[in-house]
């Protein structure tokens, strides 16, 4: 059986679109590779490329995907609301079907020494292939952002893992990683402008901040809809399932004489995140996968 990853990096641009295109179109026309779409962000000057492929091929083209960052990036004129130190700011790999975790942790052990060998940019491993238990944090690797990290690199606590202890001087670093289960990344939508309160539920939801251990969070204002929305990367919906996360939010926004209107998914989730919220609200007794239809059309 064919093996198959599922990739979400991230690089740091979300504002040019031709930048954008020349980034993603890296992506397009590859055998055993599928772009299932990719995701800008304006205020956070970021995209996220959704991408799934068999092991090889997808490694090459996200090596690929990185060198034309690297090319069209340059972090000393880049700016934006969410925390990043390099052009190419991150490449995390998750197994999808017929792969072991080891596998993607060897795989993303090759793609961080080939970032390296080609393009000269530091490496930074994270997830299951951190040095040490600071670096599986990302907020860890993160402090200061690239303009505090330039600064800090030469100290051994804050040196890449891969490379000289100093970024590249356009392209920064790079954050290679792996792990069991891909991270979901959710909105929560407030009815209200206050960016504050959308900062300060943020700052409570976050596992370095006291709250829950599997979600990073910040705060930001949607410009198309005109509100504030508190924005989670959850990196594992199974210990932490949305709807318990939605009921705390909702609970803290109520201090606030506020609601919670809405909920947005960033990219892909697997079934089981939404049948985990279904059967939390619809107070399911007894549910069986087989209940439903499409899960019969699996091999037919």
């Amino acid at each position: 059986m064919d093996k198959f990853i599922h990739a979400v990096p991230n690089f740091s641009d979300g504002r040019r679109p031709e930048v954008i295109k020349a980034i993603v179109e890296t992506m397009e026309g590859i055998d055993g590779v599928k772009l299932i779409d990719h995701y800008p962000d304006n205020n956070f000057n970021r995209t996220v490329i959704e991408v799934i492929g068999k092991p090889q091929p997808l490694k090459e083209a996200l090596l690929t995907m990185a060198g034309k960052s690297y090319e069209l990036i340059n972090m000393e004129e880049q700016s934006g609301s969410h925390p990043r130190i390099g052009a190419q700011d991150t490449i995390p790999i998750f197994p999808l079907a017929n792969i072991s975790l080891q596998e993607c942790v060897d795989l993303a052990e090759e793609i961080g020494q080939e970032v390296y060998k080609r393009y000269q940019v530091p490496v930074y491993f994270s997830g299951e292939n951190a040095r040490n238990e600071d670096r599986k944090n990302l907020a860890f690797i993160r402090k200061g952002q690239y303009e505090g990290l330039k600064e800090a690199a030469h100290l051994p606590e804050r040196a890449p893992d891969i490379g000289p202890a100093a970024l590249h001087p356009t392209a920064g670093a790079t954050i290679v990683s792996a792990a069991s289960s891909g991270l979901v990344a959710v909105n929560a939508i407030l009815d209200t402008e206050d960016l504050e309160i959308a900062k300060n539920i943020a700052k409570m939801m976050r596992g370095p901040s006291g709250g829950f251990s599997t979600i990073r969070s910040v705060g930001f204002y949607m410009e198309d809809k005109k509100k504030v929305a508190v924005s989670m990367n959850m990196f594992d919906t199974d210990a932490t399932p949305i709807y318990r996360v939605l009921k705390v939010i909702e609970a803290e926004a109520d201090r606030f004489g506020i609601r919670v209107i809405g909920t947005q998914l960033v990219g892909t989730v697997h079934q089981d995140v939404l049948v985990n919220c279904a059967a939390f609200y619809l107070k399911l007794v007894d549910f069986d996968y087989k209940q439903i239809i499409e899960n019969h059309m699996i091999g037919l």
